[in-house]
């Protein structure tokens, strides 16, 4: 199969290319199939023949479902969205900075904001990383709380919810810990929704699967709930707030500006996110903070490689029940 033309670089050049359904179709096929062998996903026959007129894929082995199209199998399956509509999508979430409303995408393109909200939650799946492994070398960790700012609240609820340590009731708490570049890596976040009124072990098991205790210093605040690491055998140093925020190499400014940046976005572009979605967010933002080194073809590329054998209905997304359903295509 011929190779596809030069790739985009920049969104204007995305727009113009995947504007071509046959550009959407070879690149599909070649992110599916990158030995140009397209294989039946029931049955895994070969003997498969383009539909020019349809835009599917038949196979011709007799079974059920012998057409399917390029979406099946991926977090665009069953959407009648076209691809010349879903791959900008996904261009822009993956390289906006402070990220991109459904209003927006429902203006640009021209779908209801609806179907731009959970078309933009389809695209956070596709960006939920793997871990890549546990963390070592100097390592931050920090939790924070999301929610409205104590300026805008009107009088009574501020007096009702800011006082001390629990300032963060009726918000989302969030963990983080965030890996130091080192050798010439860059550093890395890995981000995750915690109980509101947590304690050390909510995220106890957060620190031993994404810390490898053995060659990590950990850097923290003085929060007591990190007074164990030490007795367990972590390497850890902690700074004051209340008396200096950077002592020599140790302070917690990484995950600060990492929940920055996702602040910004989230009360910038987003406004207000409900608790139960907090975590697609947290991918999205962390996603783009671990691959904010790479432009912004390289960034497409790697969201659209993690699209493959992930699926998010809309019952799912709404918390509805879900009903047993076949792929469809």
């Amino acid at each position: 199969m011929a190779q596809v033309k030069r790739k985009p670089q920049t969104l204007q050049e995305a727009i113009q290319y995947f504007s071509d359904f046959e550009n959407c179709r070879q690149y599909m096929v070649n992110l599916r199939w990158p030995d140009g062998k397209v294989t039946c996903p029931n049955c895994g026959s070969e003997d498969v023949a383009w539909l020019p007129n349809a835009k599917l894929f038949k196979c011709y082995v007799k079974h059920a479902q012998q057409k399917f199209s390029l979406k099946v199998g991926t977090i665009f399956a069953d959407s009648p969205i076209a691809l010349e509509k879903w791959l900008p999508v996904m261009w822009l979430i993956a390289n906006c900075k402070n990220g991109v409303s459904s209003w927006e995408i429902h203006r640009a393109i021209g779908v209801t904001q609806k179907t731009a909200w959970f078309m933009l939650q389809r695209a956070r799946l596709a960006m939920q990383g793997d871990g890549g492994g546990s963390f070592d070398g100097e390592v931050e960790m920090d939790e924070t709380y999301i929610g409205g700012l104590a300026r805008n609240m009107h009088k009574k609820d501020r007096a009702r919810k800011i006082h001390g340590r629990t300032g963060g009731l009726g918000k989302t708490a969030v963990f983080g810990l965030l890996e130091r570049g080192k050798d010439g890596k860059k550093s890395r976040v890995h981000a995750q929704v915690i109980p509101d009124n947590w304690k050390r072990d909510d995220v106890r098991d957060i620190i031993s699967a994404g810390i490898a205790k053995e060659t990590a210093k950990v850097y923290t605040d003085e929060h007591r709930a990190y007074h164990y690491l030490g007795s367990e055998g972590f390497q850890h140093e902690f700074v004051s707030h209340a008396e200096y925020y950077v002592n020599g190499s140790v302070h917690t400014n990484g995950i600060e500006n990492f929940w920055s940046l996702l602040k910004r976005g989230i009360r910038g572009t987003y406004v207000s996110v409900e608790p139960f979605h907090m975590f697609r967010y947290l991918d999205e933002q962390a996603f783009r903070f671990n691959e904010r080194f790479g432009d912004d073809g390289d960034r497409f590329e790697t969201v659209m490689k993690q699209i493959v054998n992930k699926r998010l209905t809309y019952r799912q997304l709404t918390g509805r029940q879900e009903d047993p359903l076949s792929e469809g295509i």
